[in-house]
């Protein structure tokens, strides 16, 4: 005799596991459920459930005691065991499709094989209802072995004790078409979970990659402004000594001291910033930009639609370098977030120098959605909101109640104010 393959003995397998899962308690909990999690929407289905349930048990009881007479002490407790279950299968298939199978059972030994089919219809729609449930929320072994033991375990006493064996085939083949289609709802609702899982992941990891990338880029701009400045101690300091003429040693040893801390430095800050710039930038980049160069940006934004106006407020002042380069990318970035979403709308950039803090404000009077990304080099609202951190400001960016949107940033003045 051959001996079984391993696809064989493979499927012996999981139907054997599939019924254990089916007929063992504590895997009743679905994997699936239809069941919405919004009340409003769950509502309304757990009472056409009720109305269901109660319409079938009903039935269950009044066919078998008129059409089969079925005495009434076995009629009410077998039709509330075969159809009542049905009340709960959306939330727990397995343990409704296990009491409705006892009842379907002990109905075929009361019946005795008497009438051409020992169940009332209704109690059938009832299993139909409740084979659908348990092949959406189980898993496709433990469908297997719900099939497996409502057809040996069910159908198959009943053609026993006299009900027609061609019936029974039909009776089985509708259990198996209720499981496959449960199954189906079931797959296709785990896949779209899934996929709904899959795109808000994407969307937090796009969301951190903007953040890590805006860093990124900041580190880069505020590399170049530190290194002109080191680069500045260094030199000072190596010629201090042939500017002050009897310069005494204890002092010119300081300088020497302050000049190798400043290159030693320089180059640290060069090594670990070198490791963020892309493999296209260059390690010398052009003087980092500033309020300077105000009218150029307003120039450039004319130049794509926008109407734009420049307010200066208060006494301009010397800024410290990352203060006026995080301003210059503010209204930069603002800037290119209304040529993208508000394209013609009017623009107004206000700097206002008030007593601690540079105020920027950007309005426009354009309709738009919530802007996520621009095309001016960064990340829009993410790298103001990582500029003004670095910084200790704060920001506020939203849509008008006049119409258009609004970016407001304060900017502590640091050493430099």
């Amino acid at each position: 005799m051959n001996e079984p393959s391993r696809s064989e003995t493979g499927r012996r397998v999981r139907l054997v596991r599939g019924i254990s899962a089916a007929l063992v308690p504590g895997h009743d909990d679905p994997a699936v459920t239809l069941l919405p999690r919004r009340m409003l929407l769950r509502v309304p289905i757990l009472l056409f459930l009720l109305a269901m349930t109660i319409g079938f048990t009903a039935g269950s009881i009044a066919i078998a005691t008129q059409v089969y007479h079925v005495d009434t002490g076995w009629a009410w407790p077998l039709g509330i065991l075969q159809a009542a279950p049905l009340v709960f299968a959306a939330r727990w298939p397995l343990a409704a499709w296990r009491v409705a199978g006892v009842g379907l059972l002990l109905t075929v030994v009361v019946r005795h094989g008497v009438g051409f089919m020992p169940w009332p219809v209704t109690a059938i729609l009832a299993l139909i209802v409740i084979l659908f449930f348990a092949g959406v929320g189980c898993d496709r072994q433990t469908t297997l072995g719900v099939g497996a033991v409502t057809i040996v375990g069910t159908l198959v006493p009943a053609v026993l004790f006299g009900m027609p064996g061609w019936f029974g085939m039909i009776l089985a083949g509708i259990v198996v078409v209720a499981l496959t289609f449960g199954d189906a709802v079931g797959g296709r609702h785990s896949a779209v979970e899934e996929l709904r899982r899959r795109e808000e992941q994407h969307r937090q990891d796009l969301a951190r990659q903007a953040v890590l990338e805006e860093r990124a880029r900041i580190a880069r701009e505020l590399h170049d402004v530190v290194a002109h400045h080191m680069s500045v101690i260094a030199m000072q300091a190596e010629a201090a000594p042939y500017k002050i003429p009897d310069l005494p040693e204890a002092a010119r040893q300081t300088f020497g001291v302050v000049r190798d801390a400043a290159r030693e430095a320089l180059t640290e800050t060069r090594r670990v910033v070198g490791l963020l710039r892309s493999d296209d930038e260059g390690a010398e980049r052009a003087p980092q930009p500033g309020l300077d160069r105000l009218d150029d940006l307003a120039a450039t934004a004319r130049r794509y639609g926008l109407s734009v106006a420049t307010v200066i407020v208060g006494m301009p002042r010397p800024l410290d370098a990352g203060v006026d380069l995080s301003a210059f990318r503010i209204v930069q970035e603002s800037l290119s977030n209304a040529a993208r979403y508000a394209p013609g709308s009017r623009v107004h950039v206000e700097i206002k120098y008030g007593t601690a803090t540079l105020t920027v404000a950007v309005t426009d009077d354009g309709a738009r959605t919530t802007p996520e990304e621009s095309h001016g080099g960064g990340h829009g609202l993410v790298g103001m909101r990582e500029r003004v951190t670095m910084l200790g400001g704060s920001l506020s960016a939203g849509a008008r109640d006049s119409g258009g949107w609004e970016v407001v940033a304060e900017l502590p003045y640091g050493d430099a104010g």
